[in-house]
């Protein structure tokens, strides 16, 4: 491989044509022969400048609606070519190709078509194939030929030309080659992925996701991981698309516990709510007549643990709201919005990262989750289950009063955010007690149960917080010691899926106990 290679002649085609006609302008003025195709020749020209068409290149016109314009030798002999060996020279010169020096592609807008639900036949043309053709030859033969695929790296490009004498260094081509074939199998992971869902196949045989960086981190989960953000081209309103309007830098933990508080508090539409998350588990959550009154219902919770927690909130955060918040540090707030009022209040604490969102997460919007394991990864749907009031099956003696109903479908909401084992007290539209990510339900049930006697201690209450509440569980009690430790806790009602060998034991413990209880038919387990 030659270090230097200079750049002669460019072929460009591009459907996103921002930064094109810079480009192409300043490529002519350093004496870079121009080649292009359709649109991209017609802006060209528009703008004055000599271009030559692909067509002269190969002898052919466009044809079959631009289906078949660059897939020809003329054309990938040129990019192919390896100017050193003595016969591909000799085929050059024998078939009249001559070399491109620089490709610049980006592809048909494949993504931003399936991303505004058009019709199969549509996305079908969408599919780019001379593009990906050409970068990958292009990308495959950068030891001469350099290939750029985003408009983001033109400034890059001719910064590169004028250090060397309109030349770029092997380094430089090998990364942008890297980049093009990264994009290529981006591209392609899309039209699998979408094809796999138009023709309805949940388990094709083989799957591929792509990411586009969006930030390098400073390090993983801890400081000797290193780590990166990405994000998957997909238009769902949260930490991904946030802007962020004060702060440091998020962290890979900040990224990761944000996502879990915004899609919690995403479940809720109809009042204002506050999700308090630490660690990726909900330590408060509470609706409320205001925002700042459902924020300081889900800080009652458990005000220890808020501590340097992520808050997200469902509705544009006002100053009372932002007011209460700055009292205690706080790592980062997330909310669909905020105004003037809140912003001067958060720019008097520098260290607070302020994330807004142009939305809420749709819970029920279908989308792909996946992990990764030792030799693979686990791939299933995200868990969009929900259940309203209809959807439930009272099995105890005593029906749940609407008061107990209201709680124990906002604890069920909850619980499907809690790590399992998951067990969540609620009274009055806000939690008092959540249990998580332990091995055994029942201890779950009492770690939750003995939070909140700590806050009703912190509180001046004297009672605990659990009195007269109800209690969800995201699967089923396997045996009856877990709701009776939720009952002598102070619970009056139970949500639960049911569907345990054992139901008929706990529903008589239920009944025993003056609990009303109500199965859902549907487990939330969040491992």
């Amino acid at each position: 491989m030659t270090d230097l290679a200079p750049l002669s002649r460019a072929l460009l085609s591009v459907s996103d044509k921002s930064g094109l006609l810079e480009l192409a302008t300043a490529l002519d003025a350093r004496g870079v022969e121009l080649v292009s195709t359709g649109g991209t020749a017609a802006a060209l020209r528009k703008a004055g400048l000599a271009v030559r068409d692909v067509s002269e290149l190969t002898g052919f016109a466009e044809m079959m609606d631009g289906r078949v314009k660059t897939l020809h030798p003329m054309v990938h002999g040129g990019l192919l070519a390896l100017r050193n060996d003595a016969g591909h020279v000799a085929s050059m010169k024998e078939h009249g190709i001559v070399a491109i020096d620089l490709l610049v592609v980006n592809l048909y807008p494949f993504e931003a078509t399936v991303a505004r639900g058009a019709g199969y036949d549509e996305t079908i043309e969408n599919i780019d194939i001379g593009g990906p053709a050409m970068i990958r030859a292009a990308a495959k033969n950068h030891a001469y030929v350099t290939v750029v695929t985003d408009p983001q790296d033109y400034a890059a490009l001719l910064a590169e030309m004028d250090a060397h004498d309109n030349q770029t260094r092997l380094p430089f081509r090998q990364k942008l080659a890297q980049t093009a074939y990264a994009r290529t199998a981006a591209y392609d992971a899309a039209v699998s992925t979408w094809m796999a869902g138009a023709i309805g196949d949940p388990t094709p045989r083989r799957r591929a996701f792509a990411g586009q960086l969006a930030q390098a981190l400073r390090y993983g989960e801890n400081p000797h991981q290193s780590a990166a953000f990405y994000t998957d081209g997909s238009d769902r309103p949260g930490v991904a698309s946030a802007v962020q309007h004060q702060g440091k830098e998020l962290s890979y933990n900040n990224i990761n516990d944000t996502d879990a508080a915004f899609e919690l508090v995403s479940e809720f539409t109809e009042g204002p709510a506050c999700a308090i998350i630490k660690h990726a588990n909900p330590c408060g959550v509470a609706t409320g007549e205001t925002l700042a009154q459902a924020y300081q219902r889900a800080f009652d919770c458990d005000r220890t643990s808020a501590f340097g927690g992520i808050i997200a909130f469902n509705r544009p955060i006002d100053g009372p709201t932002a007011e209460a918040i700055t009292g205690i540090f706080t790592e980062v707030v997330i909310a669909p919005g905020a105004n003037a009022e809140a912003l001067a209040v958060f720019a008097k604490k520098k260290n607070l990262r302020l994330l807004t969102t142009p939305g809420l997460a749709d819970p029920a919007a279908p989308g792909l989750a996946f992990k990764q394991v030792a030799g693979g990864f686990l791939v299933q749907d995200r868990d969009n289950g929900l259940i309203t009031a209809s959807d439930l099956k009272v099995v105890t003696k005593r029906a749940p009063t609407d008061a107990e109903l209201t709680d124990l479908l906002l604890a069920w909401t909850i619980a499907k955010h809690v790590k399992s084992n998951a067990i969540v007290y609620v009274k009055d539209g806000a939690t008092v007690g959540i249990g998580a990510g332990q091995m055994s339900r029942v201890d779950s049930t009492r770690i939750a149960a003995r939070k909140a006697v700590d806050m009703a201690e912190v509180l001046g209450l004297p009672t605990p917080l659990t009195q007269g509440s109800v209690v969800a569980s995201d699967a089923f009690f396997p045996f009856a010691d877990g709701l009776l430790t939720a009952a002598e806790a102070g619970a009056r009602a139970v949500i639960q899926p049911g569907g345990s060998m054992r139901d008929a034991e706990v529903i008589a413990a239920a009944d025993e106990a003056g609990l009303a209880m109500v199965f859902t038919g549907q487990r939330h387990f969040r491992h």
